[in-house]
């Protein structure tokens, strides 16, 4: 019995709802977009509040990315997204369906991969590839080619019959997208794909999201890493308190904001106050945030500036060890339109 194995939350998903046979291709109108939410809100008990009135949209065949910290509503929006949970008020549309009245039909066009890994360890990757083709209803020959191709596109052919417990993490990871695209879904969510991951997997996995969108499908992607989203997403929507502040293409976002980051390393803790009282006198400086030993400002010119803001915090006592000036990132863009850093944020997961 198919029931007696554990399942991820994308097979649970598809399950009510099996799809007949595998859809044909992955192509969408560009006049519609893949993925529209308005207005969404969503409280969990004790008025803790996830979504407070979120909207974007998603072109068909990009990778669109939700870029916030922990506790900032992303993964929320998925669980909205794929019918797992219902909000309290707005509107979400996959294509040209409307998520919330027609659920069922909204499941076949998505795949999902959670932050978690939902392989069973104790299968081997072919034998969870399987698993995933019977839930789907997808004819045994199909669903044995479709898992072939998978297993070639993500390099996991020598490694098939192995069990998911001798994997690594990337391998691991590599797997969840194979099961999450077995049955060709138009719309694929990632969920922090690569948390924990090591540098090298990160990259690799890169490749792949890459070369999924260039191929048509649709990825929404939730991350906290900034320099993720710069690298895969065509459009970033920066998410603060279940809000979107920012929206725009990466490079747009960034040439938004004039000037330069100046990023010191102080020899010892200091107080906020402090900092901010002694670069006060600096001109033209900036969007300061102070976190013990790491400071950073803006600036109209980093530059001519820097000399000037390192003599400021000297003549208060405050001896700097290092210091960096750079153009605009996403934390930048972050800072300017949520009032405080990316980096070093966390809270809880909703």
């Amino acid at each position: 019995m198919v029931t007696a194995f554990r399942a991820p939350y994308y097979d649970i998903i598809t399950m009510a709802t099996p799809s007949t046979s595998i859809p044909a291709g992955s192509e969408a109108s560009t006049a519609t977009p893949a993925i529209r939410v308005k207005a969404l809100a969503k409280a969990y008990p004790g008025n803790r509040k996830a979504l407070d009135g979120l909207s974007f949209e998603a072109a068909a065949g990009t990778v669109f990315a939700l870029l916030g910290p922990n506790g900032a509503g992303k993964s929320t929006t998925i669980k909205i997204l794929t019918t797992l949970i219902r909000a309290d008020a707005g509107e979400a549309q996959l294509l040209d369906v409307d998520v919330i009245r027609q659920p069922q039909e909204a499941r076949r066009l998505f795949g999902c991969v959670a932050q978690r890994s939902g392989t069973d360890a104790a299968l081997s990757a072919r034998e969870n590839l399987i698993i995933q083709g019977r839930l789907h209803r997808i004819p045994k020959l199909q669903a044995r080619e479709r898992m072939d191709e998978l297993l070639a596109r993500f390099r996991l052919t020598e490694a098939a019959d192995k069990v998911v417990s001798s994997f690594s993490g990337g391998m691991q990871r590599k797997l969840d997208l194979a099961l999450g695209l077995m049955h060709r879904p138009k719309i694929l969510f990632l969920d922090e794909p690569t948390t924990g991951l090591d540098p090298e997997a990160r990259a690799e996995l890169w490749r792949d999201i890459g070369d999924l969108a260039r191929a048509g499908t649709t990825i929404l992607l939730t991350t906290h890493y900034l320099e993720e989203a710069d690298r895969l997403a065509a459009r970033v929507a920066i998410v603060d308190k279940g809000r979107v502040v920012a929206e725009g293409p990466p490079e747009v976002l960034k040439a938004s904001l004039n000037g330069d980051s100046v990023h010191f390393e102080l020899e010892a803790d200091a107080v906020e106050a402090a900092v901010r009282q002694a670069l006060a006198s600096v001109e033209g400086s900036h969007g300061l945030v102070c976190d013990r030993r790491s400071v950073r400002i803006r600036v109209t010119h980093g530059a001519s500036a820097l000399p000037r803001l390192i003599n400021a915090l000297e003549a208060a006592g405050i001896k700097v060890a290092s210091a960096t000036v750079a153009r605009p990132t996403l934390d930048d863009v972050y800072l300017q339109f949520a009032g405080r850093s990316l980096r070093g944020t966390n809270g809880d997961s909703l």
